[in-house]
């Protein structure tokens, strides 16, 4: 008899869905026992790390990824990585367990209620199929969901449906879709005759714009205008390559500055980019009177919250092409050419400092390196000194939660097995994810995993601090090894705590680093940065 597990397989297959992170439970083996050879099984420990490793994977990929999860509580524990994957707009299918639907309505143990909206408003798109028979559609149309608004979707499945007969399915879904981007010169007509006539433009880019197709016609749009080329404020990928002349750096998160920096220009262009995103607020405008806004962005969310004149729901790459095209070149005026930042040198004796780590992993990093922050209060010297000069070089959680640089550079690297693979992070953030390095290990998987372990929050000590309030109530925690825990969960580590050390390890590890198939935590003491910068 051909199950509803069989055609469910069938439509994994079809999408390409056939690597499965998961933490299961009892509700999820009456599917993967047995699984068949052509798929691949990935164990996270924590179901926040199984979600953050489909969600790098989605991400290198470009296609979605499967998550299985265990029911009510299965779930709960990966809402925040939910919400990280729909902000970093990682296409995640997520299958989740239910109790049996034989004996839902005497609320069985670990019977789950309201599952499809235990994650809030975070999912693309959510479905508890009425019969077994439509689970097999309802995943297709998850994974068609999931790819076209760019986010998590999410299906409930009863354990007792995937033993059941399948020759009733319903598969209410395509086979294949096909999503066109062509752009038409009137598309971009007015948006072209508003670059046109600046008399001093410029350009924002933000994390929609991180793919080769954008770089390219980005670059070209940029060297036509001669003009600065600035980062969304915390954006999650590079928009633009962070070694060209004409790159100005990324843009304050709060309104004052941001008006200081936009100052002077009269038409600001965001492409893959909201108008603009913010962090501490500060009244006044966004920009100063005069100056005029668009966005270019696929995603319709970005494009209706943006406080811009003028707005194209298009992808970013097909409007930057034909702009590149249509806008007349810019004369008479030098393109700008900004010079890079280097980390202060080094005194001998000196603590070692977040900024001195970061400037040695400058000098040595390559090109194709994708590099996974999520250190806060290292991040403005890691955007500053550590350039993308590569699509998808640059990774970082849209969301602002904890938790996903480790397991996010796990999936990556498995989806990306030629490309070096670092994260930077704090050893608070760190400890929000540690469960990833046992898959790290596990699986052979070859990422230097970097901590900058000062034994404490460090930017909740600075932003504590900045109020003005009184002393903040949270103590340090020096006596937590990153280190020791990583070993405890089979991924080799180092303590590093010298600038000797750390060079050593650095010279000895990244050369042969897009190779490795052993990952590598270093535990590196540094002191706490005396203030916070935005």
């Amino acid at each position: 008899m051909r199950t509803v597990r069989d055609a469910a397989f069938d439509v994994l297959r079809r999408t390409g869905m056939t690597t499965i992170f998961s933490n299961p439970g009892s509700t999820e083996i009456p599917l993967l026992a047995g699984l068949p050879d052509d798929f691949a099984f990935v164990l996270g420990l924590h179901e926040g790390a199984v979600v953050g490793m489909a969600t790098g994977w989605a991400i290198a990929h470009n296609r979605p990824a499967l998550a299985l999860l265990h029911t009510t509580a299965g779930l709960g524990n990966a809402v925040g990585a939910i919400a990280t994957a729909r902000s970093n707009r990682a296409p995640v299918v997520i299958v989740t367990g239910q109790q049996d639907r034989r004996h839902l309505a005497l609320e069985p143990f670990l019977a789950g209620h309201g599952l499809t909206a235990l994650a809030g408003p975070y999912p693309v798109w959510t479905a508890e199929p009425v019969r077994p028979q439509e689970v097999p559609g309802a995943i297709a149309r998850a994974c068609h969901e999931a790819a076209t608004r760019r986010g998590p979707a999410i299906v409930v499945v009863p354990q007792d449906d995937w033993a059941q007969p399948a020759e009733e399915a319903v598969l209410a879904a395509p086979g294949t879709v096909l999503r066109p981007a062509a752009v038409t010169d009137a598309d971009v007509a007015e948006l072209a005759r508003l670059l046109a006539g600046a008399r001093s433009p410029a350009l924002v880019t933000g994390a929609g714009a991180d793919s080769p197709e954008a770089w390219r016609a980005l670059v070209a749009l940029a060297e036509r205008l001669r003009c600065p080329v600035f980062a969304e404020p915390f954006g999650s990928r590079a928009g633009f390559p962070q070694d060209h002349p004409q790159y100005g750096g990324l843009l304050p998160a709060e309104r004052e500055g941001l008006r200081e920096r936009l100052r002077g220009h009269d038409v600001v262009l965001a492409v893959g980019a909201a108008a603009f995103r913010q962090y501490v607020y500060r009244p006044g405008p966004l920009v100063a009177a005069g100056t005029v806004v668009a966005v270019v962005s696929d995603d319709p969310d970005e494009v209706h919250r943006s406080a811009a004149e003028l707005a194209v729901l298009a992808p970013p790459a097909a409007v930057c092409e034909r702009l590149a095209a249509l806008v007349p070149e810019r004369t008479g005026v030098a393109a700008p050419s900004f010079a890079r930042d280097t980390a202060p040198p080094y005194t001998p004796g000196e603590p070692l400092r977040a900024v001195h780590v970061l400037g040695e992993l400058a000098a040595r990093l390559a090109p194709e390196t994708i590099l996974v922050e999520e250190t806060p209060s290292s991040r403005p010297d890691l955007v500053r000194l550590i350039p993308a000069r590569r699509p998808l070089g640059f990774l970082a959680a849209g969301m602002g939660g904890l938790g996903f640089a480790l397991p996010a550079a796990v999936g990556l690297r498995m989806a990306a097995p030629d490309r070096p693979v670092v994260a930077v992070t704090g050893d608070g953030a760190a400890l929000y994810g540690i469960q990833a390095l046992w898959s790290a290990a596990h699986y052979h998987v070859g990422v230097l995993f970097v901590v900058l372990a000062n034994g404490r929050y460090a930017v909740m000590d600075r932003l504590a601090e900045g109020i003005g309030a009184g002393k903040a109530p949270w103590p340090p925690f020096p006596e937590v090894s990153v280190a020791g825990l990583a070993r405890s969960l089979g991924c080799p580590a180092r303590r590093v705590e010298d600038l000797a050390d750390l060079t050593a390890v650095l010279d000895e590890v990244i050369p042969a680093l897009g190779r490795r198939d052993e990952p590598l935590l270093l535990d590196v003491a540094v002191v706490p940065d005396t203030e916070y910068r935005l």
